[in-house]
């Protein structure tokens, strides 16, 4: 009898423990899709403001047709990607195409000093500083939610109901390099 009761605990202590455990892996999970739709939104955000800052230059910059093209074909890529991972990538493309279009004002001071054109470059500045906030909270949701999916024993739970690890949001090394700007 005794036996019986004290398997009967082991085995009541083991599927509190799977249980606990499965509910913390949902609850991580579901912090790192939390913390992607912060990012999506200020991604989002940042695209409609690109929309605005192109009609601008257009204006001023009618012969850099192309750069234009590239930050929409860019943009573009972004508001449609598919999945959190092509986003990303696409993400890192208009960083670089960004880079180019402010490279390029430099080359027209009438732009440069055109108020509409300071405001929407402020707006953007102000986006990307929320997109490395978004981007770093993120990473953190990311980093412990793979952590747990990794750690034993969580591991083994984890492998039973194919809790799949999540891919960082990372920069690119050429759009971490600070943009040239020649006079």
């Amino acid at each position: 009898m005794e036996l019986l009761i004290g398997s009967v605990v082991i085995l009541l202590l083991l599927f509190l423990y799977v249980v606990g455990t499965y509910n913390s892996l949902v609850t991580f999970r579901n912090r790192v899709k939390d913390q992607w739709a912060q990012v999506h939104v200020q991604l989002q955000r940042r695209a409609n403001l690109i929309l605005n800052l192109v009609e601008t230059v257009k204006g001023y910059a009618t012969h850099e047709r192309q750069t234009l093209e590239d930050v929409i074909a860019a943009r573009n890529s972004v508001t449609s990607a598919p999945t959190p991972e092509s986003e990303m990538e696409a993400n890192n493309m208009l960083t670089s195409t960004l880079n180019r279009l402010f490279a390029l004002s430099e080359s027209y001071p009438d732009l440069k000093a055109n108020q509409n054109f300071l405001s929407l470059q402020g707006d953007l500045k102000d986006v990307e500083d929320k997109i490395a906030y978004s981007r770093q909270f993120y990473n953190d949701s990311v980093y412990s939610y793979n952590n747990k999916i990794e750690m034993f024993p969580s591991n083994i739970i984890a492998s039973m109901f194919k809790f799949e690890k999540s891919k960082f949001f990372e920069v690119s090394e050429e759009d971490a390099k600070a943009p040239i700007v020649k006079f």
